[in-house]
């Protein structure tokens, strides 16, 4: 269930409270007992939890895979010839 924030208007007073999508919103202030509730928009909270959420998910800045590869060859074959002319000497 989601938990929603609310603040007063009269008194000034800001509380959270859980509540279902169904439920209508709170008016009442538990403090001065005034009419004077509003909800407060807050940004949200995600969590994620369970597998499959790891560090280097996504971590290329377009989604292109084909950077990294080619990343990767370009460092085999310069360790290649490298150890190639070590063997040469």
């Amino acid at each position: 269930m989601p938990v929603y924030t609310y603040r007063c208007e009269n008194c000034g007073v800001q509380f959270e409270r859980q509540q279902s999508f169904t439920d209508s919103p709170l008016k009442t202030c538990p403090e001065c007992r005034k009419k004077a509730l509003k909800k407060v928009i807050t940004p949200t909270r995600i969590i994620f939890k369970g597998s499959g959420f790891y560090a280097t998910d996504h971590k290329s800045p377009s989604g292109d895979t084909t950077a990294k590869t080619s990343k990767k060859k370009k460092s085999t074959s310069e360790n290649n010839t490298s150890s190639t002319a070590e063997k040469s000497e």
